[in-house]
């Protein structure tokens, strides 16, 4: 497959995402706002046997997005995936309660975690579309999406919103062949994280730890690959329990 990662330069989740995709034989292009970070992940996988180009440019930006799209199909031929992994709020803006949260700031996280995802979204069904053969789609969403978020309520609507345009994304074009489906994260050890001072070993957590960027990766994998092809419009959560904790669990 040839596979656009949207976010996969730096480390965390979308550099765990790319190492697996190019481990499962397909071509890979990176694309991250860093030309540094997009160059480093391209020549880490083409160093390990795969096909890798390095994209660069902003989600923020239509014309960036639509570029991604475009030139992956213009460096392998056709474009069988797209993976979305930018997203958060921290990372991004001020995390506060609903009253003092700022216009801009909810425009930001809806255009962090939201927007760019449609656009992609649109610009890939459109290249899907144009090439016969059908996609896959799969973004990066959150456990936020489905449950309370305090203290980031524009992050977590937005995510709520992810899963939504899934279901819809699946239903409109099945008989297209496209698919798309959610990995719904719980708590990730990326560098926000650690940066936030969370340690590996978290009790609340059911399974005892952190998720590692690997586990949303496997899972972003399958839901790409034709091991799930009667999977669509679904959230696939990898969140070691958190949800399904009761309030008495010990």
């Amino acid at each position: 497959m040839n596979v656009l990662v949207i976010g996969g330069g730096g480390e965390g989740i979308g550099r765990a995402v790319s190492r697996a995709f190019a481990a499962a034989g397909d071509a890979v292009a990176v694309a991250d706002i860093s030309a540094a970070r997009a160059e480093e992940a391209a020549a880490e996988l083409t160093a390990a046997g795969a096909r890798a180009v390095a994209l660069t440019g902003d989600v923020r930006s239509a014309a960036d997005v639509d570029g991604f799209v475009s030139r992956a199909v213009d460096a392998f031929g056709r474009l069988d995936t797209l993976v979305t992994v930018v997203g958060g709020q921290v990372a991004f803006v001020p995390a506060v309660r609903l009253h003092d949260m700022r216009d801009e700031d909810w425009d930001l996280a809806y255009e962090m975690n939201l927007r760019y995802v449609m656009r992609a979204c649109r610009a890939a069904i459109r290249a899907f579309l144009a090439q016969g053969g059908g996609g896959t789609i799969v973004s990066i969403g959150s456990v936020t999406g489905t449950m309370a978020a305090p203290m980031q309520a524009g992050y977590g609507a937005a995510k709520a919103g992810l899963a939504s345009l899934a279901r819809t994304v699946a239903a409109e074009y099945a008989r297209d062949g496209i698919r798309m489906n959610v990995v719904s994260c719980g708590a990730i050890a990326t560098a926000v994280a650690n940066a936030a001072g969370a340690g590996e070993d978290v009790p609340e957590i059911p399974m005892g730890r952190l998720g590692r960027p690997e586990d949303a990766a496997a899972a972003a994998v399958y839901l790409a690959s034709p091991q799930s092809a009667y999977v669509t419009g679904q959230t696939l959560t990898v969140d070691g329990g958190v949800t399904v904790r009761g309030p008495f669990a010990s």
